[in-house]
């Protein structure tokens, strides 16, 4: 059919005559009402950022010294956040002579990662970078 008799059909029914792959020979055409097709796309793509999570990370950080009660609390939240899908970061904050035994440390990050190794996996091993060591963990998928 010629673009111009396909024109006048679509100006007939009150539509669009909107070119879907005009590169084609001959190009190829679909008549249909444009600003309701465009009024759906972006309604899909307004729904589809509100359903969408945007995953953060999240920070811990405790000292060597730190005690078992406090430890508990701190362990509870980490396991909310990587339950929510958020990303975590777990520090150890070394301070003056705490330095001199920064295996206490690498244990006490071994422990929690450990306590939450049925809800995350350890992205990063323990690492000390300057006075604080850091790991990382992630929320395991679901499948």
């Amino acid at each position: 059919m010629s673009s111009a008799a396909a024109l006048d059909i679509a100006v007939e029914k009150g539509l669009d005559l909107v070119k879907i792959a005009p590169g084609s020979n001959p190009p190829v055409c679909k008549i249909m009402d444009y600003g309701k097709y465009r009024f759906e796309q972006l309604k899909r793509e307004k729904e589809a950022r509100r359903n969408q999570h945007v995953i953060e990370i999240k920070e811990i950080r405790m000292s060597p010294s730190i005690g078992v009660n406090d430890f508990n609390v701190k362990l509870k939240n980490g396991q909310k956040f990587l339950r929510d899908g958020d990303r975590l970061k777990v520090a150890v904050r070394f301070r003056g002579r705490e330095m001199a035994h920064t295996e206490i440390g690498e244990e006490l990050l071994k422990k929690f990662a450990d306590a939450c190794a049925d809800i995350a996996t350890m992205d990063k091993n323990p690492k000390l970078e300057g006075r604080h060591m850091s790991m990382f963990l992630s929320p395991k998928t679901v499948k």
